[in-house]
């Protein structure tokens, strides 16, 4: 280590837990471990200068699945899977409020929206037939109704008469819930070292030596909570996804709010201080998004300008101020992976593009596996 004494002893020394990722799951993790074991000294590896993967580029979106999606998932997962999956998500986003209370985090329930192209008329009439069963299935979690269809009266072109819409969903403001997140963990004692890479590890005994780029020590636990880049550290099917995102400079009279889906939830978009943040498109390339690098491509930024022009804001200039991307982890289930991996590592990841949502509880989930 090309560290100091002082370093060593104040950051890499008698270390009780690790964890590596300063995202929404790993700092959720540190608040309920110090929770449970005040006087443990826990430290956060962080290879970012800022939270690395999706927690701060995410688009804000305070939901739990769009008509569409949920119908889809019923494809690849049982009717108690699904219900299980949208309980936790709206559990964790039940546990982020009551945290931080709904000022602190920006939080908003304007609604959330559901389009349907012109080209999308199948999936509209099934959405169309599905509504009665799906929200008689999702009843007993919410005590009413969640989907309902609305005329078009927003101004949208190009798409069906009619939009999904479900009361229950909101926005927050993903810069101030981070900020809140990272001012709890350091009044808890919480360390985080930022720009530090965990390259490897090895269980030895009682503890578990971790390899960085700043060098090795030792910890009692390892918790890893990477999500999109677990499959560097451990054997797991998750896959990396990028999620490209725009934001437009201000709009004056921008009339839309809420949040908005469109084609199946691949691509999102919403008001947030009077600009259009419009994000997806992965599925234009599944293959090119599946990749850890940061970055965009011309395709799928220049679709989501195409959208913007022709069905989001016709008939209104605008102007593109910011393109960033994120990483997301996913996989064949939707199924987080919280799990004990051997005796002093353990594992919080693939959040499925819902992390705003079930971070929180995966957090909690992931530090009462610790006995």
């Amino acid at each position: 280590m090309n560290l100091s004494y002082w370093e060593i002893k104040t950051w890499f020394s008698d270390v009780d837990f690790t964890i590596v990722g300063s995202g929404i799951v790993g700092l959720n993790t540190a608040i309920s471990l110090k929770k449970r074991f005040p006087n443990s000294k826990i430290v956060i590896l962080e290879k970012g200068v800022l939270p690395q993967g999706a927690s701060t580029k995410n688009a804000g979106f305070a939901c739990f699945g769009s008509l569409s999606e949920i119908i889809d998932d019923l494809n690849t997962h049982t009717e108690e899977e699904v219900l299980d999956l949208i309980a936790k998500r709206i559990n964790g986003l039940g546990l982020l409020r009551e945290a931080f209370g709904d000022k602190v985090i920006g939080y908003q329930n304007l609604g959330g929206f559901e389009l349907f192209t012109k080209e999308d008329g199948m999936l509209y009439n099934l959405c169309h037939e599905k509504q009665h069963y799906i929200n008689k299935l999702l009843k007993p979690i919410f005590k009413d109704d969640v989907f309902n269809f609305k005329v078009n009266s927003l101004g949208f072109k190009n798409i069906q008469p009619k939009y999904s819409f479900n009361k229950f969903e909101g926005q927050i403001d993903t810069g101030k819930m981070m900020e809140a997140l990272l001012l709890r963990i350091l009044s808890l004692g919480v360390k985080i070292i930022n720009s530090c890479t965990v390259e490897s590890f090895l269980e030895d005994g009682n503890s578990v030596k971790v390899k960085t780029n700043v060098g090795e020590f030792s910890t009692a636990k390892l918790l890893i909570a990477t999500n999109g880049f677990a499959s560097r550290l451990i054997n797991e099917p998750v896959k990396p996804a990028r999620a490209q995102v725009l934001i437009t400079r201000p709009i004056n009279n921008l009339h839309i709010k809420g949040t908005f889906h469109l084609d199946r939830g691949y691509y999102y978009f919403r008001n947030i201080d009077n600009r259009i943040l419009f994000g997806g498109g992965r599925h234009l390339d599944f293959k090119a998004e599946e990749t850890e690098e940061f970055g965009q491509t011309e395709l799928v930024q220049n679709t989501l300008e195409s959208l913007l022009r022709t069905t989001i804001i016709p008939n209104i200039n605008f102007e593109i101020d910011y393109r960033w991307s994120g990483i997301m982890g996913v996989g064949k289930q939707k199924k987080a992976i919280v799990k004990q991996l051997s005796n002093n590592v353990y594992c919080g990841v693939r959040l499925g593009g819902m992390g705003v949502a079930i971070g929180s509880f995966i957090g909690k989930d992931l530090a009462d596996l610790i006995e």
